[in-house]
Formats: structure tokens, sequence, C-alpha cells
């Protein structure tokens, strides 16, 4: 297949690469701002991120398509670089134990035994994104992103997701030229495999390069800040679960299906330390494996979703960020695992998840759904898709979304239909 290329009749005359890309629509955009800043709430982060987009399309609408392609191509990835490189080096934690002084490239070159002269470059190249403060000459002052960076939650992203599965972002392209532009939706045949030249899925794949922990940081943390399921903004736990749940010695309150290393089971417990019956983390056993601390209330269990659901009659099954991962012939198998458990009416099945509305989606929801594309040959799916999915599909009733805002995973609710 042939790819096109330019030619002189090409409608697009090159001067059109270093012109603005709205310079017209700059007026506009700063009353926006200027009143979005005057619409800040405290109480909903809903205002602060529109205030975001519309500061992103005043960039868009100032930068030139060649300020922008190389933005992408030079500075983004530039700074992703010599970000994990400060993580793998220990930079980060080095500079958060100096505190907020001005901090010398010698110095912490010496603390770290690595070359002052790369340290510098790099250093050099994040200041001028905006991400330090340059107080002199190799002076930098941290900032709430580079301090933020210490924590594993923020900095174990650049390690254990982005270099470590960044080959099938940038060989995209030619994993779709092969399979002829389609939407691949086959598991086992996904653009990573492809750049890596391997059989593994994604998560055994960053395992077996030494980044497993890394991942499990990022899985527990990249949604900091964010309101949980379990808030009363997005899912009203009181009234929807624990009002009528068994309150039974060996009855079992909540089934978190793939739950990782126990993230959402202990904000959870945390959150709802009085809730009856047990609670149940279940993931195959090299997950299971990798959890440090967990807090001993939660049950820990080897268990592979697409096998039968061990425990039955659960007041609820949760399964998160976890079917978006799965084609639906694959999300057809764990569901038909999880409704043969449950207790008609009795049983939920919250499934949170992102839900792409039909327009105006949030860059957060079609970020996350670039990486699906390109680690699990899977998608985020929209509200049509769910309803598809698991009602059409998999015979289940979804009785409410309930919304976590936007670029926020929803909660989707589901029972067993009353007929069945």
């Amino acid at each position: 297949m042939s790819i096109p290329t330019a030619t002189p009749n090409s409608p697009v005359d090159n001067s059109i690469a270093s012109r603005p890309g709205n310079i017209g629509a700059v007026p506009s955009l700063l009353a926006e701002i200027q009143q979005g800043i005057q619409d800040l709430d405290t109480s909903t982060d809903e205002p602060r991120k529109d205030l975001l987009v519309r500061c992103r399309a005043l960039v868009q609408a100032i930068e030139t398509p060649r300020e922008n392609m190389v933005d992408h191509i030079w500075g983004q990835m530039g700074v992703i670089s010599a970000v994990a490189f400060g993580v793998d080096c220990g930079l980060w934690v080095l500079m958060a134990q100096n505190g907020d002084q001005p901090q010398k490239v010698t110095n912490l070159a010496g603390d770290l035994g690595v070359d002052p002269e790369l340290l510098r470059r790099l250093m050099r190249h994040i200041c001028a994104m905006g991400l330090f403060i340059e107080v002199g000459e190799d002076e930098y002052r941290p900032t709430n992103y580079t301090k933020a960076l210490r924590l594993p939650q923020i900095g174990h992203g650049y390690l254990g997701l982005a270099s470590s599965t960044g080959g099938a972002t940038l060989k995209f392209h030619e994993f779709s030229r092969q399979k002829g532009w389609e939407n691949s939706t086959n598991q086992q045949d996904t653009a990573l495999m492809s750049a890596y030249h391997t059989d593994k899925d994604m998560f055994t794949w960053v395992h077996d390069q030494g980044y497993g922990q890394h991942l499990n940081d990022y899985l527990g943390g990249y949604n900091l800040g964010r309101p949980r399921w379990m808030d009363p903004s997005v899912y009203p736990v009181q009234e929807r679960l624990i009002k009528d749940a068994d309150t039974g010695p060996d009855a079992v309150f909540l089934v978190d299906i793939g739950g990782n290393v126990g993230h959402d089971l202990e904000r959870f417990h945390r959150r709802h330390p009085h809730a009856p019956g047990k609670l149940i983390l279940q993931d195959l056993p090299m997950m299971i494996h990798q959890i440090r601390d967990l807090d001993p209330v939660i049950v820990r269990m080897e268990c592979d979703f697409y096998d039968e659901q061990p425990v039955k009659g659960a007041r609820a099954y949760y399964i998160h960020s976890t079917l978006h991962n799965w084609p639906d012939h694959l999300c057809d198998v764990i569901l038909a695992n999880i409704k043969a458990a449950m207790r008609p009416g009795y049983s939920k099945l919250l499934i949170n998840e992102n839900v792409v509305p039909a327009t105006n989606a949030h860059w957060e929801t079609t970020g996350l759904d670039m990486m699906m594309l390109t680690l699990f040959s899977s998608m985020q799916r929209t509200s049509a898709m769910w309803y598809d999915l698991i009602e059409k599909r998999a015979g289940l009733k979804i009785v409410k979304i309930w919304s976590g805002g936007k670029g926020v995973e929803s909660v989707i609710e589901c029972e067993i239909p009353w007929e069945e």
C-alpha cells in the first residue's frame, strides 16, 4: 500500500506551518479564561478542568504548526526522557530531601554519582519546558511538579508505563500498516507485541522488564486528587450497598476482581470501616505475590477472572479499569463468570470505567483510549458500547451510570434482570 506524499499541487501551502493556529480566537479565549478564573470553586474540580482546557486551546491558537510539531517530538519527548532519567537515578528524591532552596547541578551530580555535563543538559531542558525555576547558571529551584515526582504514584509512571511500553505508541503506525489500517481487537496481536517482538501481554512484559512494582505504584495513584468511586459525589455506597446487606459471619460484602495489589479495597475500608461482611481481593498469583503491605482485614485470593468465580452471592462484585483492557469477546467470558456467581435481587456488579461521551470527550479519556489501542488492542467504551456489552451480550441490566466527572471513571451499576 502506497503512502500519500505531498506534491507541488497539494492544496496546503508551506506558509501555513509558520502561521499561528487561530490567532483570531485569542481575545475570546482570554475572556473565557478570565471568566474561568472567577468561576473557580474549591468545592468541585470541574471549573478548574474547564479552565485548563481553555488554556490549552489558547496555546494551540498562538502556536504555529511547526512549533506544535517540535513541541511534540523535541520538547515533550525530551521531557519524558529526562524525567525518567531523574526517577531512575534518584534525582527527584534527592531534590525533595534538599528542600525548596536553589540547587546546583554540580552538587546534585556529585551526590548522585552521575556525569555533571549529562545532568546539566537534562535539567536545562526540563527548565526550558517550564518545569523548573532557574535562579542562576546551572542552579534551579524545584516546583510542585518536580517535588511530586518524588511520589512513587507520580514518578514511577514514567518507568512502569512510559519507558516500558513507549515503543508501542511510537511504532503504532507500522503495526497498523501491517494490519491494513484496521481497528485491531485481537488481544494476542498488539502494537506492543509488534514493537518489542514479544508474545507477552502488557502486564507480563512490564513485570519481566523489572518494572512491575513501578507499574503497581502508578496504578495505585494515577488518579490522585480525583473523586473515588465510593465518594458520595459519585456513588452512594450507604444507600445502594450497605443498606440491606447481609450481616452474617460468612457474608461477603465486596469482591474486587482483578484488583491489583489492593489499592481500591484499602481506600474503601478506610472510607467505610464498618461495612458488613468480608472484603476479598482477587488477582493472578503474579500480582498477589507482589503485595507488600495490605490491611489484614482484606482477604487475598489468587483467581483468574476467566475461570469460574469462586465467591458466590456477594453483595457487590467490583471491577475497576479492567474491562477496557480486553475486547468484547473476552469481556463476555469475564461478565458471564461474574453473573453466574451473583444472587438475583441482591448482588450488584459495579464496573468502574470511563464512559466516553458522544461529543466533547475529555483529553484524559481519549488519551487513555490511545493507551488501550496501542497496548491491548482494546478500547474505552461509549455509553452505547457499554449497553451493548452488558445488556445485549451479557444479559445483565444497567441500573444506572453514576458519573465521576470529566475524564474520571464512572460507576456502572448492574444487576441480574428480575425476569431471570
